[in-house]
């Protein structure tokens, strides 16, 4: 007769258990398990500066979307330019490097607009406070693209103004009036852009 190799009662075949040793064998297991799932208590740091940096990229995102819809519908042809586009999969590489040609990589702006045969580079930024100054884009006073024009987008207002304005001490802030419909190397649709703004009011009025 058959025997439970562990406590010698009656089994179907040989060199396995009963079913009561079965039974119990597969409870432990289980319990095993779960205590290895178990989630421990309290959320690790390394989490939170994960979900920040995720949280940031989905704002920028937004706000990129924002600015590329825009100017498709004001008849510019636009090509994603950013890091994340001409170098797939650069993005989780590059988290925590700081080395100059990683910092170079990422300063790639955002997008390349084209009508009437003018292109621009387009960097697109951002702020809840709706502030931006030389400082958040060129802190070590070596930003590779002098000719591209940086939009601001807040919660209220798409803003526009061009790193050489930036050099010369000039900034953007809740109450300037460098609106996008102002400048003149788009001579755009107020419209179509207070139509924008209001998209931006939605998507961030709670951030």
């Amino acid at each position: 007769m058959a025997e439970c190799i562990q406590c010698g009662g009656y089994t179907k075949f040989n060199g396995g258990h009963c079913y009561t040793c079965y039974k119990s064998k597969e409870g432990n297991t289980v319990s095993v398990m779960e205590r290895k799932e178990a989630t421990p208590p309290g959320k690790p740091k390394q989490d939170i500066k994960e979900n920040t940096w995720v949280y940031n990229l989905i704002k920028g995102k937004i706000a990129e979307t924002l600015v590329e819809q825009l100017f498709l519908t004001l008849g510019f042809q636009v090509f994603k330019y950013g890091m994340e586009n001409t170098i797939p999969g650069i993005m989780d590489l590059l988290k925590g490097v700081r080395d100059e040609v990683a910092m170079e990589i990422r300063r790639m702006p955002d997008l390349v607009v084209y009508k009437d045969g003018k292109a621009h580079f387009i960097e697109v930024k951002f702020r809840a406070s709706g502030t931006f100054q030389l400082k958040d884009i060129d802190k070590n006073k070596d930003y590779p693209y002098q000719n591209a024009l940086i939009l601001l987008v807040s919660r209220k207002h798409i803003k526009c103004i061009s790193f050489q304005e930036l050099t010369e001490g000039k900034e953007i802030t809740p109450t300037c009036r460098n609106y996008l419909g102002s400048r003149k190397e788009f001579e755009t649709d107020k419209d179509k852009i207070i139509e924008y703004c209001q998209y931006a009011v939605k998507f961030f009025e709670n951030v």
